[in-house]
């Protein structure tokens, strides 16, 4: 059997820059050698697509800063990766590599080599890359591709937007608010105002275009809500204002499929001592963990399996989604937080981890989200694009 040529998009112009590079290291180290070709493709922190020196090896935060500042400084003009937006004859990227001796801006015709993909494994987390933005680059190109699709992806991406989604559909979720960064800074005393007349403390506040739990923070009072509103508009146009849901247990579902979805056993995240809430430090630099299948009742698990299944479907997400909720253990309420388009792969990050509890390893995942992006993508050229 043909081996498919995968290529894994790693990088990207986003503070979760260093996840993605230890996502595609997990990735890249895990797909069957026998059935798969691999090409990495990175993308650095400036969005230039280069074919790197070497592929990504980072399990830690601090080795994907190391690989990172070793390709800043191999990078190489004739290695620069180019994605014409149309379709290829075959059906398959077609990737220039930029001439060396090119001057800037130009492609040496003699130095032009094709890459042709059989898939895209776009392992990037944040905007630029699990905002539908690449989505629509690989639509346009009509490019096989991992995933969730550009509409599914953009709103997976803002939470705010998701948030209305799931109200319309009738799912539970935590009271909010969304405030806008122009609106902060011409009249923050109106804003606290807003925020604390609307909730009793403490709050959450996050960037509404992020993941990784970058700019997120809980507020307890007045002081707190101000730096917080400060810190998440550094990264987003939009901050999301959360009420609190009292006494909760972090729960995550990991969801898989296109049309016949099926969800995970539950995991549930018990944060690692000192961390007031599942932050970035909890997820990737410190020991929290996992309870796999959570200690819920077989009732309650069926139920957020459910739910988990139903705002998949409700942002018509595709190939895989992890859920994300609070349970009240008080009122015994559940409360979707969010589903994630792109969800970690590392070694230690829970989509996979959910999978392997539930039976499938991590390779098994890989073959099927492969498969899952094909199939897709060609159910999608049965549809007609033209009206005669």
């Amino acid at each position: 059997m043909k081996r498919k040529r995968v290529g894994v998009l790693f990088g990207g112009r986003s503070s979760e820059h260093e996840v993605s590079v230890r996502s595609a290291a997990s990735v890249l180290a895990n797909l069957d050698k026998k059935r798969y070709d691999t090409a990495a493709i990175y993308i650095d922190p400036e969005g230039r697509w280069t074919l790197p020196s070497r592929p990504p090896e980072a399990a830690t935060d601090a080795e994907a800063r190391e690989y990172v500042r070793d390709q800043t400084r191999s990078y190489r003009r004739d290695s620069e990766v180019v994605m014409p937006a149309r379709p290829a004859d075959d059906e398959t990227l077609l990737v220039f590599a930029r001439g060396a001796g090119a001057p800037d801006g130009d492609i040496d015709a003699a130095s032009i080599r094709e890459l042709h993909l059989d898939v895209a494994f776009p392992v990037l987390h944040g905007p630029y890359g699990e905002d539908g933005t690449i989505q629509g680059l690989f639509e346009l190109a009509n490019i096989p591709y991992v995933g969730a699709g550009v509409m599914a992806s953009a709103v997976g991406m803002d939470k705010s937007i998701m948030k209305v989604l799931f109200g319309a559909r009738g799912l539970p979720t935590a009271a909010f608010i969304t405030i806008a960064r122009p609106e902060w800074a011409a009249d923050r005393a109106g804003v606290l105002r807003r925020v604390t007349g609307r909730f009793p403390f403490p709050v959450f506040v996050k960037p509404a275009n992020l993941g990784s739990s970058v700019g997120i923070s809980k507020a307890r009072n007045g002081a707190e809500l101000e730096a917080s509103l400060d810190l998440a508009a550094q990264f987003d146009r939009k901050v999301l204002v959360e009420a609190a849901v009292p006494n909760a247990r972090e729960i995550e579902v990991a969801v898989l499929g296109n049309d016949a979805l099926e969800a995970s056993v539950p995991g549930e995240i018990i944060p690692a001592e000192g961390s007031a809430f599942y932050d970035y430090e909890a997820k990737y630099t410190k020991e929290s963990g996992l309870l796999v299948p959570a200690p819920l009742t077989p009732e309650q698990t069926a139920e957020v399996r459910r739910l988990a299944i139903e705002a998949y479907r409700t942002i018509d997400a595709a190939g895989l989604g992890r859920a994300d909720f609070l349970f009240d253990r008080e009122a015994g309420a559940w409360y979707v937080s969010e589903i994630n388009t792109m969800p970690g792969f590392t070694t230690i990050s829970m989509y996979p981890r959910l999978w392997e509890a539930s039976g499938l390893a991590y390779g098994a995942l890989l073959d099927r989200l492969i498969t899952l992006g094909l199939e897709r993508h060609a159910a999608k050229q049965e549809l007609r694009t033209s009206a005669s």
